[in-house]
């Protein structure tokens, strides 16, 4: 398979994840824990990365598909889930470096990870703000 040049930086994503979620606003309460999987893969013969997130209630099962304009630095996530919910993220991947967000006058999101060195496990944490920034 030949990966769009333009997405190459992204093969370190690739691959099947195991997700553990905390202290987030969608879970049942403050001190809910809960596991999932995501796979990355690529789709149309390297065209476009693929996200799939989870096939349990918490979190929602989701699809993000992940491109970029080879004349421009960041990528473009179009997300949607099984809530309903579609959203257009930015995303840039550098160095190991994960970062996605999203600015609306309702509420902002951002991601923030890194992939560890040997590529075993990625560590983030989502943020969202209500504040209008």
């Amino acid at each position: 398979m030949t990966i769009n040049p333009a997405l190459s930086t992204l093969v370190p994503l690739v691959g099947s994840w195991r997700m553990e979620l905390y202290n987030a606003a969608f879970l049942p309460g403050p001190d809910a824990r809960v596991s999932g999987t995501a796979e990355i893969d690529w789709i149309e013969a390297g065209t476009a990365l693929r996200i799939r997130q989870n096939d349990t209630e918490h979190p929602p099962f989701a699809i993000s598909i992940v491109g970029r304009d080879e004349a421009g630095a960041d990528y473009s996530v179009l997300y949607a889930d099984d809530r309903g919910v579609s959203r257009i993220y930015r995303m840039r991947f550098e160095h190991g470096h994960w970062q996605m967000w999203r600015d609306t006058p309702e509420f902002s999101q951002r991601f923030d990870a890194r992939v560890d060195a040997d590529g075993s496990a990625i560590r983030g944490r989502w943020e969202k703000s209500t504040d209008g920034g």
